[in-house]
């Protein structure tokens, strides 16, 4: 049997796709080979011996940068915003299934953040705080900045989840005897339980690597993204490098590990169904 002849577009969107692929993880690739330079080694190639040297420097004390406290600080702040971000989608998500009066303004108003520069964002919070008399900190105002990214795709993405969402399901529930609470518990929440993750993988991501949202809100301790950003002003060994490629195989894990949990959900329920 012949095969289908392929056209121009094939070859065409391959080739954007390569390029595409080639731009998004050369610099990743270039970042993790220079990361294992000697101990002699600098910044740029060739690799002047290889090594695990970068690495260990990282758990010493540094004379610029402050990895282990800006890590835990970034990682606590993206913890908060996932658990506020889930709850308060899932809440969003329920109560628009209804309609109820300024429901569409309400709607454009929590997007709009989507459309405004971040860095605005990020003035426009620290100087509230500022002249209300209130000290901006990584888990007040930052931590507020830090939701006005992540709500909105929160609520987007629970609205496609409960736009999709069968009623039905609910209906059966009560037609059985199950109380409103129960029919979520039961039902609800365990089927929307995937899109959930989703939303709180979302939100911790976005949070955990968030730059321009956090410059004007973090107050006197930075987070990770700000001290990295502050070392390559400072620092000038593969230290920096080894940190990038530790913090990328971070993000990659918790990807992985959360998209796992999804799959393993999704076979769940399709057993029981």
């Amino acid at each position: 049997m012949n095969g289908e002849r392929r056209g121009l577009e094939f070859y065409a969107l391959t080739a954007f796709f390569i390029v595409f692929v080639l731009f998004l993880y050369g610099p990743l690739s270039a970042i993790l080979i220079l990361s294992f330079q000697g101990p002699d080694g600098g910044l740029t190639f060739p690799l002047n011996g290889v090594s695990l040297h970068w690495f260990a420097n990282l758990f010493e004390r540094q004379a610029v940068g402050d990895f282990g406290a800006s890590f835990k600080r970034s990682f606590t702040l993206g913890l908060m915003v996932m658990i506020v971000t889930v709850v308060v989608s899932l809440l969003a998500g329920l109560a628009f299934r209804r309609k109820f009066r300024g429901a569409t303004a309400l709607f454009y108003a929590t997007v709009a953040s989507l459309v405004v520069p971040s860095i605005i964002i990020s003035l426009g919070i620290g100087v509230v705080f500022q002249q209300s008399g209130l000290k901006p900190a990584w888990y007040s105002s930052a931590f507020g900045a830090h939701l006005t990214w992540t709500l909105p795709f929160g609520v987007l993405i629970m609205f496609a989840v409960f736009n999709r969402f069968s009623p039905a399901y609910e209906e059966a529930a009560r037609d059985l005897g199950a109380t409103s609470w129960q029919t979520f518990r039961h039902v609800v929440l365990p089927m929307i339980l995937p899109s959930l993750i989703g939303v709180g993988l979302f939100g911790f991501t976005l949070s955990y690597d968030e730059f321009a949202r956090t410059l004007m809100t973090s107050g006197s301790y930075n987070t990770l993204p700000l001290e990295i950003y502050g070392m390559t002003t400072n620092v000038t060994t593969p230290v920096l490098y080894a940190l990038g490629t530790v913090t990328t195989v971070f993000s990659f894990t918790i990807i992985l590990g959360t998209l796992g949990i999804m799959m393993m959900l999704g076979r769940r329920q399709a057993k029981i169904r």
